[in-house]
């Protein structure tokens, strides 16, 4: 039995991106359903028994029609295959209002074959080619389904958030005690487990996250753990395996070092509980490369233009998403020219940013008697091997005042 486990689609996120001709969408919507599509092929071409997505199919609660078209086009493949296929609700599906429906429900509603919506804390069991299986199912909680307004009333919010954690874990426990221990059973669930390396998903929730333990979810009667909700692909324990699948895109700088893809997991219905993981692999995806170059420009140089453009040349930049951080002295800061900077970035996908930081200026104090009499050329030359400006630099610069110096002589 082959489930192909996979989270955070995130359909709808445009950051970075520009129109596609061909399509009309955000080019970034365009990458995540270009991954998608090769999650599609190869769980067709590769016998997977279910595909198996960890919450947050879309970026908000209320995906746009063409967003809702484009996922239901790919799952209809998968559906007319006959792959099932398992959708968890995760947080970026639930409505802002309590009787609202989730991004997903209307797959349910429609009743689409082979397709079923996780929404509760409950057991599921779903039909495949190579027999039945388990899935303890666990959304991201909604606070009314665990806390009533009494049950609330004068706690504080970190008060609220340990009672719920704790009937959350409770209500693990109780499903996972309801198991068949003769057929085999995963956990799906969308939330943080203490320990595990969290990127864009803890900024873009503000510290509301319900944090669980561990030893809440890894069960001895569960034989694979398929979380979703952070975007970095990490195994958190093994026996039974414990993993973030990752997103399968990229979705901003915090990201540019993580590979992406999805988890293939081969388990074998035949075993007993406990011993049922044959294999596990991590299937990368050909995600938007992220690009970050660090330039430091040194005081002595005569081009900054030309020494940022020689760093932006060693990169592969061709269709990436770029950001350049330049840090330069303040007097060469005059002489770069941005509009060279960005030409030379013309085969990147996007160009986020071209930035400065730009070192203050070291006064040089000398005394009353040294600056008494001092000439002119004589106070630039102090000052330039202050700066440490280079040394053909430095002799340039006081040809060039001296020249000044003596046509304003002349003048006289």
């Amino acid at each position: 039995m082959r489930i192909l486990h996979f989270a955070d689609l995130h359909i709808g996120v445009e950051n970075y991106g520009r129109v596609d001709p061909a399509t009309g969408m955000s080019t970034r919507v365009v990458d995540f359903l270009t991954a998608l599509d090769e999650l599609v092929e190869y769980a067709l071409s590769q016998d997977v028994d279910l595909v198996l997505l960890a919450g947050d199919a879309y970026k908000g609660r209320d995906p746009s029609q063409t967003h809702q078209r484009e996922l239901a086009k790919r799952l209809a493949q998968l559906s007319s295959a006959g792959v099932p296929v398992f959708m968890l609700v995760g947080n970026h599906d639930l409505p802002h209002a309590v009787g609202r429906a989730t991004a997903v429900e209307i797959f349910r509603t429609l009743s689409v074959p082979n397709l079923i919506v996780g929404d509760q804390l409950q057991n599921y069991t779903v039909s495949t080619k190579n027999g039945p299986l388990q899935i303890v199912a666990v959304p991201w909680p909604r606070r009314s389904g665990f806390l009533n307004r009494e049950d609330s009333r004068g706690m504080t919010i970190l008060q609220i958030r340990e009672v719920l954690e704790d009937r959350l874990a409770r209500g693990i426990q109780a499903c996972v005690e309801q198991l068949d221990p003769d057929v085999p059973a995963l956990l799906a669930g969308h939330l943080t487990i203490n320990g595990a390396k969290t990127g864009t998903e803890q900024s873009m929730m503000l510290g509301q996250d319900h944090i669980l333990f561990p030893s809440a979810v890894q069960k001895p009667q569960l034989d694979y753990i398929a979380l979703g909700h952070l975007h970095k692909h990490q195994v958190l324990r093994q026996n039974p395996m414990l993993v973030y699948s990752g997103s399968l895109q990229r979705v901003d700088f915090s990201e540019e070092r993580d590979v992406k893809g999805f988890c293939v997991v081969d388990l074998d219905p035949s075993a007993p509980q406990g011993q049922r993981l044959q294999n596990f692999h991590f299937q990368k995806v050909d995600a938007r490369p992220f690009l970050t170059i660090d330039v430091k420009v040194d005081p002595g140089e005569m081009e900054p233009t030309h020494a940022v453009i020689r760093d932006i040349v060693r990169h592969k930049i061709s269709d990436s998403i770029v950001r350049v951080k330049i840090a330069l002295p303040s007097e060469l800061n005059i002489h770069l020219r941005e509009s060279e900077i960005r030409q030379a970035l013309s085969s990147a996908h996007y160009v986020a940013a071209v930035t400065r930081e730009v070192e203050q200026d070291k006064r040089t104090r000398i005394s009353a008697d040294q600056a008494e009499g001092l000439m002119p050329l004589d106070a630039l030359r102090v000052y330039l091997e202050s700066r440490e400006v280079d040394s053909a630099r430095k002799e340039q610069l006081l040809r060039y005042a001296e020249e000044l110096i003596f046509e304003e002589l002349q003048r006289e």
